[in-house]
C-alpha cells in the first residue's frame, strides 16, 4: 500500500483540525446563542411586567386597570390575580393553562410546559395594608429552538465549504512550503544522476528553516564539491609528477637486471633509486598535506608560539647549520601550529638554498622576524638573481620550478604552494618582493597573539 505523501498527510491534519475548531465554535455558538435568547426573554419579561405595575391600581378595594394597560405587549401575557391567586383580569395562554405556579415576589423563573419552557415573573401590588394584587408576566423561553435550528442549517452549509476551502488552502500552503524540499529532492537527484556537484539549490530571502535547510544544504555540496576536486588534482598531479620517478626507478631495475653491472655502478644504481624514492616521497607527503587542507581536514593544534624561536631552532639542525643563513631574530608571538609553521619556514629555506645563489657568487640568506602593529612577520630573504615580474605569480602555482640550471637540482614544485596554504590556513599571507638581480623576500604574516 503506498503511503500518503508528507503534504497530504498536513493537508488532512490542517483539515481534521479545522474540522474540530468548527466544530467547537459551532457547539459555543449555540450555548451563547441560546443564553442570549434566554437573557433577552428575560430582559424583556421583566421591564414589560415592571412597566405595567404603574397602570394597576386599586380604589375603595376594587381593582382599576388604566387605559394604557394591555394584556398581551411586547410577546409576555400579563395576568392579574387576586390576593388569594384568583384570577380577575387577563387571560391564561394556551400553552401554560393547567400550570400551578406559587407566586414569589419579583423573582424569575423557568417553568416547564407542555410547548417547552416559559419564563414567569409576579409582583405584588398592594392596596393599603391588608389588600392587594398580583401581576403576573408569563412568556415562552424564546424561539432558542428555531434558533439552533437556524444555526445547525446555517453550519450544514457553511461547514462543507469551510473545509473544502480549508482543504484546499492547506494542500497550497503546505505545496508551497515545501517546495525548496522538492528542489532539494530534484538536485540531489540531478547530482546522483548526472554527478554533477556544482548544482545548487535556490535559496529564498526569507529566513525560515527552509531556507537554512537549503542553505546548508548548498554548503555541504560545496564542501563536497571542494573535496572532489581536491581527490582529482590529487589523482591528476600524483599520476602525472610520479611518472618520471618511476620510469628512473624502473630504468635502473631493468638496467641492472640486464647487465652485470660493477659494485661502482651498482652503487650509483641504488643511490639513483634513493634518490628518487626520497623524491616520490616528499611529493606524496606534501600532495597529501594540500589536499588535507583543501578539503578542511587538516588537524590544527593551536598553540602558543614564538616565530624568532621556531626560526632559531630550525637553523640550528644540521640541514641548515652549515648554511650562511643570517638571523635578525625579534619576539614575534603568534597562536598557530608549530610543526605545520616549521614546515612553511622550511620549504621558504630550502627555496632560497635552491634558488638564491648567483652564478660565482657566495650565498647569502638573512631570516627575519619582529611585530609590525598588529601582525607579526617572518621574513626570508636571500641575494640571488631574483624572479622577474612576469613570473612572480606563477611561483604559487602547482609544480611550477626555477630553472634547475642554476642550481644543478630540481625540487617538487610544491614548497612554495603549500607554504602559502599553511598561511592562509593560519589567517595570514605569504607575500613575495623580487628584482631581478637583487634577490626575493619571501615574508609571512600572521595576527599577533594578544
Amino acid at each position: 500500500m503506498r503511503r500518503l505523501s508528507v503534504k497530504t498527510r498536513m493537508t488532512l491534519w490542517f483539515t481534521g483540525m479545522m474540522a474540530a475548531v468548527a466544530a467547537l465554535v459551532l457547539a459555543l455558538l449555540l450555548v451563547v446563542s441560546s443564553t442570549v435568547v434566554s437573557r433577552t426573554a428575560m430582559e424583556n419579561l421583566s421591564q414589560t411586567v415592571r412597566a405595567s405595575l404603574s397602570e394597576v391600581k386599586g380604589e375603595d378595594g376594587e381593582l382599576r386597570l388604566s387605559s394604557g394597560f394591555q394584556f398581551y405587549q411586547n410577546e409576555v401575557y400579563l395576568l392579574v390575580y387576586s390576593q388569594q391567586e384568583a384570577l380577575l383580569a387577563g387571560q391564561l395562554p394556551s400553552f401554560f393553562t393547567g400550570i400551578q405556579e406559587p407566586f414569589q415576589n419579583g423573582v424569575t423563573r423557568s417553568v416547564a410546559t407542555g410547548q417547552g419552557d416559559s419564563y414567569v415573573l409576579d409582583f405584588w401590588v398592594p392596596f393599603g395594608w391588608e389588600s392587594g394584587v398580583w401581576v403576573r408576566g408569563v412568556t415562552v423561553a424564546g424561539e432558542g429552538a428555531q434558533t439552533s435550528r437556524n444555526v445547525m442549517v446555517l453550519a450544514a452549509v457553511a461547514l462543507p465549504l469551510l473545509l473544502v476551502l480549508a482543504g484546499a488552502g492547506g494542500y497550497l500552503i503546505a505545496r508551497r512550503a515545501f517546495r525548496p524540499l522538492d528542489q532539494m529532492a530534484a538536485t540531489a537527484s540531478a547530482i546522483s544522476q548526472g554527478s554533477d556537484l556544482s548544482a545548487r539549490i535556490p535559496v529564498s530571502r526569507r529566513d525560515d528553516e527552509f531556507s537554512r535547510l537549503a542553505g546548508t544544504f548548498n554548503q555541504m555540496l560545496e564542501r563536497l564539491e571542494r573535496s572532489f576536486q581536491a581527490e582529482e588534482q590529487f589523482a591528476a598531479d600524483a599520476s602525472h609528477e610520479l611518472r618520471t620517478p618511476v620510469s628512473v626507478i624502473l630504468g635502473a631495475c631493468e638496467y641492472a637486471e640486464k647487465y652485470d653491472e660493477t659494485p661502482e655502478e651498482r652503487r650509483e644504481t641504488m643511490e639513483m633509486i634513493h634518490r628518487q624514492s626520497r623524491r616520490m616521497s616528499a611529493l606524496i607527503s606534501q600532495l597529501l598535506s594540500m589536499t588535507r587542507m583543501e578539503q578542511g581536514t587538516e588537524a590544527v593544534r593551536w598553540e602558543a608560539l614564538d616565530l624568532a624561536a621556531l626560526a632559531r631552532g630550525l637553523a640550528a639542525e644540521p640541514a641548515f647549520a652549515g648554511e650562511p643563513i643570517t638571523q635578525n631574530l625579534s619576539p614575534a608571538e603568534v597562536t598557530g601550529d608549530s610543526q605545520l609553521l616549521e614546515r612553511l619556514l622550511r620549504n621558504l629555506l630550502e627555496n632560497a638554498l635552491r634558488y638564491g645563489r648567483r652564478p660565482g657568487e657566495e650565498l647569502q640568506i638573512t631570516v627575519t622576524t619582529g611585530r609590525a602593529g598588529e601582525e607579526a612577520f617572518l621574513t626570508v630573504a636571500d641575494w640571488g638573481p631574483g624572479i622577474p615580474e612576469e613570473e612572480q605569480e606563477k611561483v604559487w602555482q602547482r609544480f611550477y620550478r626555477g630553472d634547475p640550471s642554476r642550481t644543478g637540482e630540481e625540487g617538487t614544485g610544491l614548497g612554495l604552494s603549500l607554504a602559502r596554504q599553511i598561511a592562509q590556513l593560519h589567517g595570514g599571507s605569504l607575500t613575495l618582493e623580487s628584482r631581478p638581480s637583487e634577490g626575493c623576500a619571501f615574508t609571512l604574516r600572521l595576527p599577533a597573539k594578544k
